[in-house]
């Protein structure tokens, strides 16, 4: 395959077209290779010369992330700049990358994957972010305790926080993954007993306590690699390609 194949299947299958005014962060190709043919696509949650590294060990011709390189004003190509696009350049590793819209599929999202880890219907989108919605919220199927939620989103991992403010078990759930402490207001504001993201923030704590919501915050990293996983899991299965994840967590 080559990248303007790849690029067209990802197209089709991700709405870039449609969050481009709603996202600057250059979703779709940001780094092409010289038009070399590849058999073998590795996926990772962010772009870094670590990951670039690994997927050239791989034999990779692409790298396909949810965060990367580019993401509004124009950067100088210099220092860590300089040191990432070298490692793209000098290995012929081409770099593909889907923000918002990775976040908002309805199928192979992050947040539609942690709806149904969470085990909720009745989905509705939920978050609104310039002028998009790109998370969810719905029922759950059976009433979970805001420990119950954080241990199904983590994979054993320990949550980045949680904050049982609201009722001991939850019947409504909103979900937003990444960085998104302040949608719990929304969440809030809409009657949703609890709340799921990735990470917290300093300003929201008072307002969630005295507004008696329970809230996960399960870490970004955490809560993305869903999204990931599975275009990873789509392009092998429509592509028939070779591809490999390159698990590098943060811990945040």
């Amino acid at each position: 395959m080559t990248t303007a194949q790849l690029d067209g299947f990802f197209r089709g299958l991700l709405d870039i077209e449609g969050f481009a005014p709603a996202d600057p962060s250059l979703n779709g190709l940001q780094v092409d290779n010289d038009g070399a043919d590849f058999t073998r696509i590795a996926f990772a949650v962010d772009a870094s010369v670590e990951a670039f590294e690994r997927a050239a060990a791989y034999g990779a011709g692409l790298l396909f992330v949810h965060h990367g390189l580019f993401w509004s004003a124009p950067e100088r190509i210099a220092g860590y700049m300089r040191k990432r696009l070298w490692s793209l350049l000098s290995r012929n590793l081409a770099l593909y990358a889907v923000h918002l819209p990775l976040d908002q599929h309805p199928e192979l999202g992050n947040n539609a994957a942690l709806a149904e880890l969470l085990g909720m219907e009745n989905l509705e989108p939920f978050g609104l972010y310039r002028g998009r919605k790109v998370g969810y919220k719905g029922r759950l199927k059976e009433p979970l305790t805001i420990q119950e939620a954080a241990a199904r989103i983590v994979c054993g991992d320990r949550p980045m926080g949680v904050y049982p403010f609201g009722k001991p078990e939850n019947q409504t759930c909103a979900v937003v993954s990444g960085g998104a402490p302040h949608e719990v207001l929304q969440a809030l504001e809409e009657g949703v007993d609890l709340y799921v993201t990735g990470e917290s923030s300093h300003q929201i704590y008072r307002p969630i306590m005295e507004g008696e919501i329970n809230m996960v915050a399960g870490g970004h990293y955490a809560t993305e690699v869903w999204g990931v996983r599975r275009v990873m899991e789509r392009c092998a299965a429509q592509l028939d390609a070779d591809v490999v994840f390159i698990d590098l967590p943060t811990g945040l």
